[in-house]
């Protein structure tokens, strides 16, 4: 059976919604807004279910920032975000293929598509790096920019630059109130087909490698409202 099948037959988010009607939270930095196949929007909510403890908006947003920042940048697969976030243990095992609590995905699809519409992490900004929090490691290239979702996320810095920096504390952003629903066109309602599993640890590798393509962005656009 295809990957792409395999990916549809798990709790998915549903249609697209690509009009950016509501700020996921204020002070959000804004990139380039995308409009993508309902497959790719599903793999960008997985990434940010499964490697986010969901506490909160902002770290399903950090987490999206991440995914966006390896999509642009050339060092990771080009294939689309299903081929980001499917990249060999670079994400959770399984990110693409468990199944979803059904209570988190109208959560979880609001974030994809505050992320879709271009709304980023004002302190992630350009980082491609996190791991869970509280974890340490040996090595002298990692800065840390912010603390969200149970993850510490990190630049890495060529030799010669300033040595490791320790994460930052957690701050605690201000969310903005969404718009009324009266006000908002109306969406596909969310789906799931499987029953939940135990939630998994996040899993971040660091280590950059070939990646098979799973699916291919749909296209580029200027989504209603973008930034």
């Amino acid at each position: 059976m295809p990957a792409l099948s395999v990916l549809l037959l798990g709790p998915s988010l549903g249609a697209c919604n690509t009009s950016a009607n509501t700020a996921l939270v204020t002070g959000a930095t804004h990139g380039k807004p995308m409009v993508v196949s309902d497959a790719e929007r599903d793999c960008l909510g997985r990434a940010m279910y499964f490697e986010s403890n969901r506490s909160d908006p902002e770290g399903l947003l950090a987490v999206g920032t991440v995914v966006m920042n390896r999509l642009e940048n050339a060092a990771f697969p080009n294939g689309g975000i299903c081929s980001v976030v499917g990249q060999p243990r670079q994400f959770a095992a399984g990110v693409l293929t468990k199944p979803m609590a059904e209570k988190d995905l109208s959560k979880v699809a609001d974030a994809a598509d505050a992320i879709l519409a271009g709304e980023r992490h004002p302190k992630v900004g350009r980082a491609m790096y996190f791991h869970t929090a509280g974890r340490k490691y040996p090595y002298d290239n990692m800065h840390y920019v912010a603390v969200a979702g149970g993850n510490a996320f990190y630049e890495k810095r060529k030799a010669g630059s300033p040595s490791q920096t320790p994460p930052p504390a957690p701050t605690a952003m201000a969310f903005a109130e969404t718009i009324p629903a009266e006000a908002i066109p109306a969406a596909q309602p969310l789906a799931a087909s499987a029953p939940a599993q135990p939630e998994v640890a996040a899993a971040q590798t660091v280590l950059a490698e070939p990646a098979r393509d799973i699916c291919q962005v749909a296209g580029l656009g200027a989504a209603p409202g973008g930034g």
